[in-house]
């Protein structure tokens, strides 16, 4: 079980700023607990600290990462094409009242938008953060059929054919990808089966 007050504290430590007031961390968790969600939870940001521990030694600004994270998903309604661009102005907000610096305001920024179009560029950091985000599509079959339908159910409101092929489509274009992952230690922990999850899918 995540202490989340614990993780929430060690973010912002990381990034040498006060800690918000615990209110400020309760809504946010409840916003990953909002009934239209079913992948994108609070499971869902357990599991990339957990992927993001494992990367942690290799950014260049763990922080910025860990709450980019933290708010990359702060916003979520499947029906809606800005949730990046809305969960990146929260963390923003947050930033700005904590009195941190515009480089980090504008690094946590970017990164967050970058989980719109999965591009990394060349920035490492980026490339950290987008694939903890997608370290999901590498998980073990059986986690990867569970998130399958998970997304499933997010998107209730989209009929069947409409859905399979637009899912395709997703799934296709992360597949295209040579890499999907951009670190070394992800492209060898989980590309094969990432590939796999996906052609099955």
């Amino acid at each position: 079980m995540t202490d989340w007050t614990a993780r929430w504290q060690h973010t912002w430590q990381a990034l040498d700023s006060p800690t918000p007031p615990e209110p400020v961390l309760d809504a946010l968790l409840a916003r990953y607990r909002e009934p239209q969600r079913h992948y994108h939870t609070l499971q869902h940001l357990t599991e990339c600290f957990t992927a993001f521990d494992l990367l942690r030694s290799q950014s260049s600004h763990p922080g910025e990462i860990e709450l980019a994270l933290w708010y990359h998903d702060a916003v979520y309604d499947p029906q809606r094409h800005d949730n990046e661009a809305l969960s990146a102005a929260l963390a923003v907000d947050r930033l700005y009242e904590a009195g941190a610096a515009a480089t980090v305001i504008e690094r946590v920024h970017d990164l967050i938008m970058a989980t719109q179009s999965h591009e990394a560029g060349d920035d490492p950091d980026r490339a950290i953060m987008l694939d903890v985000d997608l370290a999901i599509l590498g998980a073990a079959p059986a986690r990867f059929a569970d998130y399958e339908r998970q997304i499933r159910a997010e998107y209730a409101h989209v009929p069947d054919d409409a859905y399979r092929t637009g899912r395709a489509r997703v799934l296709a274009g992360f597949a295209a990808r040579d890499p999907l992952y951009r670190t070394a230690l992800f492209h060898a922990r989980y590309e094969r089966q990432a590939k796999r999850n996906m052609q099955h899918a």
